[in-house]
């Protein structure tokens, strides 16, 4: 892996951008930066239409749904808000948009317990305490306490649930019937309909042309299904409500105005008296928890491509690149959509060559541009778009060959933080169930030492979690 080097190279004759992200000196040119910024641009676009029509189908406890339009705004200018400044303040090749593992926290875990703006409200106040740990250096500390094979499980839990919640929307997965098995292939044990036609062709499209390594195969994947949904709508017979949230319909016009109707509109402490501390507490640490680690290892992973790690493996200016990913989440909640964190298909830019925040600069300047075309986003079906849904699920199913599963010590509780996420639809409930399972193990064993005492805290946290029906009749009586 090539290492960062540290020649320096002479003020004279250098560009103003060369002497703000010092592109000489990480050996990188200016075409190849803004190169690199378009191809990681291209390959996560996808977020914008996928992002919106997950928060755009669930409802908060008062039955309330989000406006697709307005979640395309947000999802577009958070992305490219928080991306611009990770460039400018972090200084490397690094792209921030809405993270697919805190979306279903907040759409499934946050929403159903209090409204809107109190959901938005804790996204935003996630990112304060994530940068509070950043700045404090508790990050460090927390990232330590927490056993690396629940991390990994975690990573993989979330997956599995990110691929049932397509899934299950775009018709594949049905719920059965009261005498059958709680989940089956389709409403009663088979596929039916056009619209899981669309997800099976999107599907293996996106499939073929990801393996093949085509820029941006996702987002292509995502067009041409769509423009398969619109055709079938158009000359079949389906009923609107096949399709979901969103009927596959040419649009009016490709343009508009964005709609920043969600923007600031969020309540971060009456989550708490809407939903109950206890409930708000874990969801926020849920959050915390999810953001926290999803940046960590796309952070190193990407940056250790680039070449950005010293010879010890750490990052000069990590403390500015954690910090900038804690504002990102509360960019995210501030302007209504889920927190933006890192992600991996930074990787791309950097494939392209990209070494500095150049690349981040011009990521971000598309998205921002990408909020004048949120029509495009009102004609995209779950079901063209729920195959983006399986494929990130498959990949961040590849986090468990890090299990050590010949131990049993870590495997079971592994198992139970992994199985626990889709069974339940809850990320929630498969962290809480982990962590109880590893301390309970763990003591059983007589290996107390090798609990952190943050752990006892945490499972001391979701045993009163799990049993807050209990608690809350004992209190009445």
């Amino acid at each position: 892996m090539t290492q960062v080097q540290t020649r320096t190279t002479p003020a004279t004759g250098r560009s103003a951008l060369d002497r703000i992200f010092r592109i000489g000196e990480r050996r990188s040119t200016v075409s190849r930066e803004i190169r690199g910024g378009i191809t990681t641009f291209v390959a996560m676009a996808y977020v914008i239409l996928l992002v919106p029509l997950i928060l755009g189908g669930a409802t908060d406890v008062d039955g309330n749904h989000l406006s697709i339009a307005q979640l395309t705004t947000a999802t577009a200018f958070s992305a490219g808000l928080s991306t611009v400044l990770m460039g400018l303040v972090g200084n490397v090749p690094l792209a921030l948009a809405a993270g697919l593992g805190v979306v279903p926290v907040v759409a499934y875990q946050a929403a159903p317990h209090m409204t809107w703006p109190q959901t938005m409200g804790l996204v935003a106040l996630m990112g304060v305490i994530i940068v509070i740990l950043a700045a404090t250096g508790l990050r460090t500390m927390i990232i330590n306490a927490i056993p690396l094979a629940l991390k990994n499980a975690i990573g993989v839990g979330i997956g599995m649930f990110i691929a049932m919640i397509g899934l299950v929307s775009s018709g594949v997965v049905g719920h059965g019937s009261p005498t059958g098995p709680p989940v089956g292939l389709g409403p009663d044990g088979h596929l039916q309909g056009w619209p899981v036609v669309v997800f099976a062709f999107g599907l293996l499209l996106m499939l073929a042309l990801y393996i093949r390594k085509i820029p941006g195969a996702i987002l292509i994947s995502i067009a041409i299904s769509t423009a398969l949904a619109i055709v079938i709508n158009a000359v079949a017979t389906i009923d609107p409500k096949a399709w979901g949230t969103v009927v596959p319909e040419m649009p009016e016009k490709l343009f508009a105005a964005p709609d920043f109707g969600l923007m600031l509109n969020l309540d971060p402490v009456g989550g708490f008296a809407r939903a109950g501390a206890l409930t708000a507490g874990v969801v926020l640490f849920t959050l915390v928890l999810t953001g926290f680690f999803d940046a960590m290892g796309t952070v190193f992973g990407v940056c250790d491509e680039a070449g950005l790690l010293d010879k010890q493996g750490n990052m000069p200016g990590l403390g500015r690149v954690l910090t900038m990913d804690g504002v990102a989440q509360v960019i995210g909640g501030a302007s209504g959509g889920a927190g933006a964190t890192v992600y991996v298909e930074s990787a791309t830019g950097v494939g392209e060559g990209a070494r500095t925040g150049l690349t981040s600069v011009v990521t971000g300047g598309l998205f921002c541009l990408a909020v004048f075309f949120t029509p495009i986003a009102g004609v995209v079906p779950i079901q063209a778009a729920a195959p983006a849904l399986v494929l990130v699920g498959a990949l961040m199913m590849t986090q468990a060959r890090k299990i050590d599963w010949s131990d049993l010590e870590v495997a079971v509780p592994a198992f139970l933080t992994i199985v626990a996420m889709p069974f339940t639809y809850s990320i929630t409930n498969g962290v809480g169930a982990g962590l109880i399972a590893y301390t309970v193990i763990k003591a059983a064993r007589g290996k107390f030492r090798e609990i952190h005492w943050l752990v006892w805290v945490v499972s001391a946290v979701f045993v009163c979690y799990f049993g807050i029906s209990g608690i809350e009749l004992l209190f009445q009586r």
